[in-house]
């Protein structure tokens, strides 16, 4: 019933025009109006946002709520660029956690932010719109310039908002993540000449030559790599969390590392299929590198936010690991991929699943960061005897953050985890380190940080949370919990648009010639 309503334009620039009416409120002293407006803006994207669950059909995997069924607007005639926004089963939910995290956003920095509160406020109202739009645009050149844009007001927060260091991460982050764009635009007007549309479904549909393909997978692995990050281009993303104000690291965690990966899935993987089988031995080392490697490297870090933008790198290489080891499980199994949409599936329930702990763990420094202004571990010790209510929400995120069974973080690692049996025995057993290194990190980070004896008089001093961190804690423990032990609603969403892409990256996109030449 909502198929024919301009719903994800809504989506997009409700919390786009709020933001901008945010900032003329930015010369009210006391920024009650901005938080209000703020508050009010996001709680209405959000509500906006349900009936994408709601009236979402589980059984199809073709695009939902296109907007403007009839045909997409045209925006810019002479190169075919249109205005053209849908969903499916892998979309759809990372804008109901975009929309879902930014009300938390806006009710933790409540009290906290009070440099500019309307500035802050719209600017994480704006990302949020530009978010969406990523994740809703059905146009490549329209994907790319919400992609682009979505930067600049996070550049502001981390900026403006951060820490001691800020200049140096905020030229860091985006010299990365612009950098690496550059070379998926180059992928992208290549593929325009090819096809002659921008359209990214006429792309999935689009013969191209395995040298074409390896070159443009290529392309999009340096710009989605870099966002995911992977390890190589992984070191912008410590910096960029520790300068972070806590919101930006919330939103940071939580969405815009799934962006890269959400690349890979509408593009790399459905538009180069013979280049993403010939590159996948690339793509599980990577995964598996940021699995165990960077889990080793969270275990000796002393800053907390640090240790958990660690933790992050090594969580999000499930999700690569998840989304490129469908054709490895096929040559195991004589050319099936039984088992490969439990993988994918996995890969992305744990995009969702990791969106909401890390968004907690972050939360749960930003609330000790408030009170001590510090995140060295070696500060803190007995914060249990003092909030013992803050210290119950932080351990069940840390069990969560450790991939315990019953949270949320248990179910896309353990899904991940079965599909990579299927593969090949070591590849399972290198992924499955992340539960002794995960356990490792986290309770050794819980048990420095919240039991043992008071260590100093700050910490005696502490208060426990009041009502407004609670609710906001709370919300996401139900959210862990739920996720952890009912999966299902995240699974019957996915898994025809899963099952579909698994079906799509089997044949093979070679051009007639290319197989006539074989012969």
């Amino acid at each position: 019933m909502f198929a024919d309503l301009p719903l994800l334009s809504l989506l997009i620039w409700v919390p786009v025009i709020g933001g901008l009416l945010v900032l003329l409120t930015g010369s009210r002293s006391s920024g009650l109006e901005a938080r209000v407006l703020s508050l009010l803006v996001a709680l209405l994207t959000f509500v906006l946002s349900i009936p994408l669950y709601t009236g979402f059909d589980t059984a199809s995997h073709a695009m939902q709520f296109i907007n403007f069924a009839d045909a997409p607007v045209v925006w810019i005639e002479a190169f075919n660029i249109n205005y053209h926004l849908g969903v499916d089963g892998i979309s759809m939910p990372l804008i109901l956690l975009t929309t879902f995290t930014t009300v938390l956003v806006v009710i933790a920095g409540w009290e906290v932010i009070k440099y500019k509160p309307a500035q802050y406020m719209a600017a994480f109202l704006i990302m949020e719109g530009l978010m969406i739009g990523v994740f809703a645009s059905l146009d490549a050149m329209l994907f790319y310039v919400f992609w682009e844009a979505m930067l600049i007001p996070m550049f502001i927060v981390i900026g403006v908002w951060g820490g001691d260091n800020r200049v140096y991460a905020t030229i860091k982050f985006f010299l990365y993540t612009f950098l690496g764009s550059v070379f998926m635009l180059v992928a992208l007007i290549y593929l325009y000449f090819q096809s002659g549309s921008f359209s990214i479904l006429d792309m999935h549909m689009q013969p191209l030559g395995l040298t074409a393909q390896i070159w443009i997978f290529l392309a999009f692995l340096i710009a989605f790599a870099v966002k995911v990050p992977m390890w190589p281009v992984h070191t912008w993303l410590p910096d960029a969390h520790v300068q972070a104000p806590t919101g930006g690291s919330v939103i940071l965690a939580a969405i815009m590392l799934k962006l890269g990966a959400y690349g890979f899935l509408r593009f790399s993987l459905p538009i180069v299929p013979d280049a993403s089988h010939t590159l996948d031995w690339l793509m599980i080392g990577l995964s598996l590198i940021a699995v165990a490697y960077i889990g080793f490297v969270a275990l000796v870090q002393q800053d907390m936010k640090k240790l958990i933008a660690y933790s992050s790198i090594s969580h999000m290489g499930f999700v690569t690991l998840g989304f490129f080891i469908a054709w490895t499980i096929a040559e195991a199994n004589n050319g099936s991929m039984v088992g490969a949409a439990m993988g994918m599936e996995g890969g992305a329930v744990q995009m969702i699943s990791h969106g909401f702990v890390s968004g907690a763990m972050f939360l749960c420094v930003g609330v000790m960061y408030d009170r001590m202004h510090s995140r060295q571990i070696a500060d803190y010790g007995g914060v249990v005897h003092v909030m013992p209510k803050f210290t119950g929400f932080m351990v069940l995120f840390a069990m969560a953050n450790a991939g315990l069974p019953g949270t949320a973080g248990f179910v896309g690692e353990f899904m991940v985890i079965l599909s990579a049996f299927k593969a090949n025995f070591w590849i399972a057993f290198v992924a499955a380190t992340t539960l002794i290194l995960g356990a490792g990190y986290t309770l050794w980070m819980v048990k420095r940080v919240l039991f043992g004896e008071i260590t100093n008089d700050s910490v005696a001093a502490l208060e426990d949370i009041n009502k407004r961190e609670f609710l906001v804690l709370a919300t996401l423990a139900v959210m862990v919990l739920f996720f952890g032990l009912y999966p299902a609603p995240l699974l019957e969403v996915m898994d025809a648009t899963v099952r579909h892409l698994i079906e799509h990256i089997a044949v093979s996109k070679l051009p007639a010639s290319a197989f006539a030449g074989a012969m």
